[in-house]
């Protein structure tokens, strides 16, 4: 796979807009270490804009990122606060099972990095890629994930944090040579920390691998179709 290739493809696709994040895990920081207050997607900005930023145990600042960026086993109080103050789940205890059956790997001691893939040289050490994505980008996206997989949850939209849908689910898949991919960003208690009109959709490495080869076969190649929604697309403001 070559990332200058794949670059190519998506902007002949989608025109200028907004690239995927690469995410991946490394034993020392690779970009900017800073210090996050509450929900960190808010602070995938800069990565979003070209730079690379790096997060640990110590920077993230919600138990919440942590647990699901691997770097926390849950507390005990977690099921707890998404249950009964933000309501997220009717009891505790299906927070628990959920939380459980993720199985998310344990990534404590590491550091969680993020980039545009137009800053890094190759896919190899990847966990999965992130979309920022408008209806429009989506409907080209979820297109594509599902030309070559029948499966009913090949695009799959599962409960879970923001940080949930764009970290542990990715990595869990890819770890576990899955080939779903997953829309987010429906968590409300995140939907303040991107635009009005994006959603996210990852793809762990394990599928990208397969999708990688089929993009050019999809109606992203320029289908009658898919150039009417083209149209409509500008780059993301942000």
């Amino acid at each position: 796979m070559d990332i200058d290739v794949f670059i190519k493809n998506f902007q002949q696709a989608f025109g200028d807009y907004e690239l995927p994040l690469a995410l991946w895990y490394s034993h020392q920081p690779e970009g900017t270490l800073e210090k996050t207050w509450g929900c960190f997607i808010k602070d995938l900005k800069p990565a979003r804009e070209g730079a690379t930023i790096s997060l640990n145990a110590d920077t993230i600042s919600c138990r919440g990122g942590k647990v699901y960026s691997g770097f926390l086993a849950m507390p005990p109080t977690l099921p707890i606060f998404v249950s009964e103050k933000e309501h997220y789940k009717e009891s505790p205890e299906l927070v628990e099972d959920f939380v459980r059956d993720l199985c998310i790997l344990d990534k404590n001691g590491m550091y969680l990095n993020f980039a545009s893939i137009a800053s890094i040289r190759n896919f190899d050490k990847l966990e999965g890629l992130v979309f920022f994505a408008t209806p429009d980008v989506l409907t080209g996206l979820v297109s594509w994930a599902q030309f070559d997989n029948n499966r009913p949850d090949a695009v799959s939209v599962p409960f879970g944090s923001g940080c949930s849908s764009l970290v542990a689910q990715t990595i869990v898949e890819n770890q576990n040579n899955g080939q779903r991919v997953f829309l987010g960003m429906f968590d409300p208690s995140a939907r303040p920390q991107v635009e009005a009109n994006i959603l996210s959709l990852s793809i762990p490495m394990t599928r990208f691998k397969k999708m990688y080869h089929t993009f050019n076969d999809s109606c992203l190649s320029g289908s009658r179709a898919w150039l009417k929604v083209k149209e409509r697309i500008e780059p993301n403001i942000f």
